[in-house]
């Protein structure tokens, strides 16, 4: 086992030269460690190292100092490139007395002075931070309540994509509510709707609903159901009030909507990324108006819209017709309506809004219910689990009528509930007790 070389007594101090006691491990006048200052070696090495410029031995060993120069104990060798000072306090020559390195070993390191720890390659982000400017507050997982979310919206701790704007809206503009949601199964919502109220010249109110639901094999679906609900919305808001009949207002609105996905086709090329494979893109439109006493309704595509009168033991209706395979089928007597949602083809749609559309053909149609009630403006993410009108008013609330967005909440869920295949949107408009004497159509 190796021990650590024993210190030999100095007579000395080798700062102060003034005499030491032996022990003495600091100096009594001027305090100098003595332990700094070592020894000549005792013992010589196993192996003998021939001295230098030894004929043979191909390496040039430093000279050493002369005995005696500057103080240097016997023994030691302290090449002119290392900083520091000799053990007499005499800087080395062309080196600062500031760089000098002691251990408690007794054996002194002559060297320049290390960082404690290795330079960055990159700036520390820690440093170059602004000390007073507060950081923003990390956004927090909503699966494992744990993770921070990264700039992508996925958290670091479990991978779950986070819920982004549209994945679930609700929204209500005096007595309409609605309410949309990404659903289970889809990555994103596609669906997407405009609800507002505004008055008629002679002052009496109007509310109206428009729902898109974005066609998912085209492309950017998610921007053409926005692009056409908000056309379609600006149109209602602007004629209802101009005196604009309800029925002309949504026909108009339809064709805006339809303007407006088709501009999303003429985009120049740095605007979307191009393939061949891709189409324009392309939605489906359902809206509603109610006045006092008039309900209109108008549609392109498969979204629907249903009748729940408040009366629960009136016929509830569907007011909307299917542009799909299913449809078509079933007007044309070829098949009844359960055989032909049960065909795999039942949805494939045969109007649409969008550039590769075969002809824009707005439906619009007006109606004068006799009763109070509540209507249903809603995409397939909701009528898929709830087909028939019979089925859906036992799903609306009883209360829908005061109580409209939790109503539309009510419908979403029962959706989720069912398995939520689809995005859902559903938006509900109570409609007023008719004024006397109004008759239906």
């Amino acid at each position: 086992m190796s021990q650590m070389p024993q210190q030999a007594a100095l007579p000395k101090c080798p700062s102060c030269a003034e005499p030491v006691e032996p022990g003495d491990l600091f100096c009594g006048a001027c305090g100098y460690d003595l332990s700094v200052v070592p020894a000549s070696p005792q013992d010589q090495p196993t192996m003998t190292m021939n001295g230098p410029g030894a004929p043979g031995d191909g390496v040039d060993w430093p000279a050493p100092e002369p005995p005696g120069s500057a103080g240097t104990p016997p023994g030691v060798l302290l090449p002119a490139d290392l900083p520091g000072t000799d053990s007499g306090g005499t800087p080395l020559a062309g080196h600062e007395p500031d760089a000098e390195r002691s251990t408690g070993s007794g054996v002194r390191f002559d060297r320049p002075a290390e960082p404690d720890e290795y330079p960055l390659q990159a700036p520390d982000p820690r440093l170059s931070a602004d000390p007073g400017t507060p950081a923003a507050p990390a956004t927090v997982c909503v699966a494992c309540r744990a993770g921070r979310v990264d700039s992508d919206g996925y958290c670091e701790n479990c991978g779950h994509a986070q819920p982004r704007e549209r994945d679930h809206l609700e929204r209500e503009s005096g007595p309409v509510a609605a309410v949309s949601d990404r659903g289970l199964r889809h990555h994103r919502n596609e669906d997407a709707f405009a609800v507002g109220h505004t008055t008629l010249p002679d002052g009496t109110p109007a509310a109206l609903a428009v729902v898109c639901d974005g066609v998912s094999s085209a492309t950017r679906p998610d921007d053409a159901s926005l692009a056409a609900s908000r056309a379609a919305g600006d149109i209602l808001l602007a004629a209802l009030p101009r005196g604009t009949h309800p029925q002309q207002a949504m026909h108009e609105a339809i064709v805006a909507a339809a303007q407006a996905v088709n501009a999303l086709a003429e985009e120049p090329a740095t605007a979307r990324e191009q393939a061949p494979h891709q189409n324009a893109p392309a939605c489906t439109i359902v809206g509603a108006v109610v006045t006092s006493g008039l309900l209109v309704v108008g549609w392109v595509g498969d979204s629907r819209a249903y009748w729940v009168p408040a009366d629960r033991g009136a016929p509830p209706a569907r007011l909307t017709e299917d542009d799909s395979w299913a449809a078509q089928m079933v007007a044309a007597g070829l098949m009844s309506e359960a055989e032909a949602y049960a065909d795999e083809r039942a949805h494939a749609i045969t109007g649409w809004l969008g550039a590769d559309a075969y002809e824009l053909d707005p439906h619009t149609a007006s109606f004068k219910p006799d009763r109070p009630g509540t209507v249903v403006v809603c995409t397939d993410g909701l009528w898929n689990y709830a087909e028939s009108a019979e089925e859906l008013s036992e799903v609306v609330p009883a209360d829908a009528a005061v109580r409209p967005l939790h109503s539309a909440r009510v419908l979403v869920g029962h959706a989720l509930d069912g398995g939520g295949h689809d995005n859902v949107t559903v938006a509900v408009l109570p409609f007023p007790a008719p004024r006397q004497g109004a008759g239906s159509a």
